[in-house]
């Protein structure tokens, strides 16, 4: 199993930047060629803190831990590093790194390179994130690694019969914190006991205050907004009849998930005359448009807190349900796509009525149009949403209590 990694390692290596066309696939590429001369910004002495995370979403779950290391630590030096560019082109939102970039490839010799260079006193990996070649030579470093936030599901190669050098990676980590009891029985099943239930640390940084947006608070005026965050192509066909369909006392704030500038233009095109770009539109105009579509990262989180109804998407297509817990912390109700099963907390909030899934078109215009017609519906379902985000916070606070007797 490790010599056909390897050997995939390599020809992904090779081939990606000869076939790498769009503008995400060439960000992949350049910036592993920047890494080298970023790590040169690390002061000789540096007491190195290493968190990567594989894109936008992982780092969401890891900063508050990072936020939290600095807090109580701040003599440390704060490495943060995303196999994605999606992650890493909005690092600077927070501020909260002292130094961001790509992760090398998971060769050997890169990451023989790179642990040379960082010298990091500790690593943390958030959810998914298992590169064999990196976790063997922290090991062999003698750097304690942790997992942060780690969700196993069965069909994971640690739980097959033929995993076994990989099960054997899990020994490299000094703890994994998970999310769930499921988790914890899977791993303890194999062997793996240096492990506990943390929760999953999304809950606490959805849960903290979040500066205002003067932009949206001009756009949604004295009207209720619908956001539908993180849309793919699948998402906004099932949205466009709903939006035709919209009262002049509600608005519309799409922000896609992929900000690709042909697909900015089919989508407008698609959309009712009128709607505008973020940025292409100014204060005035937004006031007065019905539809405004957010084409640029890092806010969407924050204009959730002035919607009336959140749509999320991903679940529509096969890329993954996005981020619900953000809309459900600011206590609206939620639609999402018909694909949401590998996500828990989605799971329950449909059983606790609070999201509602749609399948189609129809349904969605459905669903939506009685929510807005509904003030009684979208506080209850609303309610619902904000209590489970309340009740399942503190994992960052009982991650701590261990990463910082270690440091």
């Amino acid at each position: 199993m490790r010599f056909f990694y390897a050997l995939a390692i390599s020809a992904a290596r090779c081939v990606i930047p000869l076939v790498a066309r769009s503008t995400k696939a060439k960000a992949f590429v350049q910036g592993r060629k920047e890494v080298w001369k970023q790590l040169e910004n690390i002061p000789k002495d540096a007491k190195v803190v290493w968190m990567h995370c594989a894109s936008l979403g992982e780092y969401e779950q890891g900063l508050p831990v990072l936020q939290g290391l600095k807090a109580t630590n701040p003599d440390y030096f704060y490495l943060v590093t995303f196999f994605s560019p999606s992650g890493y082109q909005v690092r600077s939102a927070h501020g909260v790194a002292d130094l961001t970039t790509y992760l090398p490839w998971d060769t050997k010799k890169e990451v023989q390179r790179f642990i040379s260079s960082v010298n990091p006193k500790m690593a943390l990996f958030v959810k998914y994130e298992f590169w064999p070649n990196i976790i063997a030579a922290l090991h062999n470093a003698n750097v304690p690694l942790y997992l942060i936030a780690g969700q196993f599901r069965s069909q994971q190669v640690f739980f097959k019969p033929w995993g076994s050098s990989y099960r054997q990676l899990l020994k490299g980590f000094k703890h994994l914190f998970v999310q769930n009891e499921k988790s914890l029985k899977l791993l303890q099943q194999i062997g793996i006991s240096q492990v506990s239930i943390s929760g999953d640390t999304r809950y606490d940084r959805v849960g903290a205050t979040k500066t205002p947006l003067p932009f949206m608070e001009t756009f949604v005026g004295n009207r209720k907004c619908i956001v539908a965050g993180s849309t793919w192509p699948e998402d906004e066909a099932v949205l466009i009849d709903a939006v035709v369909q919209t009262p002049n006392d509600w608005c519309w704030l799409i922000a896609p998930h992929e900000i690709n500038e042909e697909k900015i233009k089919i989508l407008i095109a698609k959309l009712p005359q009128g709607s505008l770009r973020y940025t292409q539109s100014e204060e005035a105009e937004r006031k007065k448009c019905q539809l405004l579509v957010l084409d640029t990262v890092g806010m969407l989180s924050r204009c959730y807190a002035y919607g009336s109804i959140a749509y999320v998407g991903g679940g529509m297509g096969t890329s993954g349900l996005h981020n619900i817990l953000e809309p459900a912390s600011e206590g609206i109700p939620i639609v999402i796509g018909k694909n949401y099963q590998k996500f828990p907390e989605a799971k329950a909030l449909i059983d606790l009525e609070g999201v509602i899934s749609i399948s189609a078109a129809d349904e969605c215009t459905k669903q939506l149009s009685e929510l807005m017609q509904n003030d009684a519906l979208r506080t209850e379902k609303g309610k619902q949403n904000a209590g489970f985000v309340s009740q399942n916070q503190g994992a960052t606070e009982k991650t701590l209590s261990l990463l910082n007797q270690v440091l």
